[in-house]
């Protein structure tokens, strides 16, 4: 009788052992499941927003946004590099969750996906040779040659304007052929996102100066697919709007504009 109450009372501990052993891997399991990956577009030619270091890590004030952001809300990033041009395409396919490109807001862009609150000012610019005097306004272009990078508010700027003021428009799969192109002489000019551009002068040896007024006010945002990831557009607002209590987003844009 002894030996068939004790051999009753291990049965009872396996089972509550077996019990919380079940218990303690569902817990786990949960945890993995909350912070999920999403992948997300960028465009690495695209200083100081977003490049490639030379040891192939990424970098650049979106680089360290979004990962700040997937820290606060817990969620992972899967960065997929590619030109400018293709992203929304790229989302529209389904092989991207998100976007965070220097992507200025606009209201084409909004028939495609949803923008997040605005997180940086930019606006266009002009860019001549260093020496150049004939330009000073978006009136001097006429007869001259303009070139843009495919895919952005520059290009949609530069092409709405070519018939009106008369000039030829050539555009380019990414910013560095674009910025060498103007430096020889082989384009007059070129329009592109201010902070880029002033960054690129600042960090090279391309005899580029900015010339004129600021032509608009752009503001880039964070996109997702149009009506399709409201779950993660929610936490990107709530990342973003953390970020900028806290004083890490005045950190990240300062240690590449030291604004």
């Amino acid at each position: 009788m002894k030996t068939f109450k004790i051999v009753s009372l291990l049965f009872v501990v396996a089972l509550v052992l077996a019990a919380c052993g079940t218990k303690e891997v569902g817990n786990a399991g949960a945890g993995d499941a909350e912070a999920k990956s999403y992948r997300v577009g960028i465009d690495t030619t695209y200083p100081p927003f977003e490049y490639e270091e030379k040891n192939g890590d990424y970098t650049g004030i979106d680089i360290d946004l979004i990962n700040a952001i997937a820290e606060d809300q817990n969620f992972k990033v899967d960065f997929k590099p590619m030109d400018f041009g293709g992203i929304i395409p790229a989302m529209q396919a389904g092989q991207l969750d998100v976007a965070i490109a220097g992507m200025s807001i606009t209201d084409d862009r909004k028939k495609v996906v949803d923008f997040t609150d605005p997180y940086f000012k930019a606006g266009l610019t002009m860019v001549v040779k260093q020496g150049e005097t004939s330009i000073k306004s978006i009136e001097d272009l006429a007869g001259k040659k303009v070139a843009a990078k495919k895919g952005t508010t520059g290009a949609k700027f530069a092409t709405e304007k070519a018939e009106e003021i008369g000039f030829e428009l050539v555009q380019f799969n990414d910013s560095p052929a674009m910025f060498q192109d103007v430096a020889n002489g082989n384009s007059d000019v070129l329009i592109e996102d201010y902070p880029v551009i002033a960054y690129a002068i600042a960090q090279s040896t391309l005899d580029l100066e900015i010339v004129g007024d600021r032509l608009n006010g752009d503001e880039y945002g964070i996109a997702v697919l149009k009506g399709k990831n409201d779950e993660l557009l929610k936490k990107m607002n709530e990342g973003l709007a953390n970020l900028k209590d806290s004083g890490k987003y005045d950190e990240i844009v300062n240690k590449y504009l030291n604004e």
